[in-house]
């Protein structure tokens, strides 16, 4: 039991520091099998992707800096799992934090990720992410489209 819980939250962890450091091939692929959605504040979805490539191109329209990376920091907290066998859910806070050399370190956004898991074989994997209840700050470091736009759907 503790081993799947701390291959979900190594999960949760892998994908912050994969976004972070600007590996976003590398978080898409934790996709490859599920949903990846984005809420408005009314409730109605913003967003909805499914598969690597689809989250890929999501996270397309982050700026890179010159060292290769968003310049920012995901932190994961109050983070609670329930296991049900071979599924799971979490649900858990997220604060981004961002500093380049036009905006001090700050954060940019904060909300909740959704999460829900299942366990193929011995590997446990991402089935839906829905990221929703954010408050925003500036994104005008970190995204090429409007930062008061909603991003649209790949599909």
């Amino acid at each position: 039991m503790f081993e799947d819980w701390h291959a979900i939250q190594t999960l949760l962890m892998t994908y912050a520091e994969r976004v972070d450091s600007g590996h976003f091939a590398e978080a898409a692929a934790m996709f490859e099998n599920a949903t990846y959605r984005v809420e408005r504040d009314d409730g109605s979805l913003s967003a909805r992707f499914k598969g690597a490539a689809q989250v890929q191109e999501f996270f397309g329209v982050t700026l890179l800096y010159s060292d290769g990376t968003p310049r920012t920091k995901h932190v994961i907290t109050n983070v609670i799992i329930e296991l049900d066998g071979d599924s799971a859910s979490s649900r858990c806070y997220v604060t981004v934090f961002q500093q380049t050399d036009k905006l001090p370190l700050q954060p940019i956004a904060a909300g909740r990720y959704l999460d829900r898991f299942e366990r193929v074989g011995s590997e446990w994997r991402f089935a839906d992410r829905l990221i929703t209840g954010f408050l925003l700050g500036d994104r005008s470091q970190h995204v090429v489209w409007d930062a008061d736009a909603a991003p649209t759907s790949a599909g």
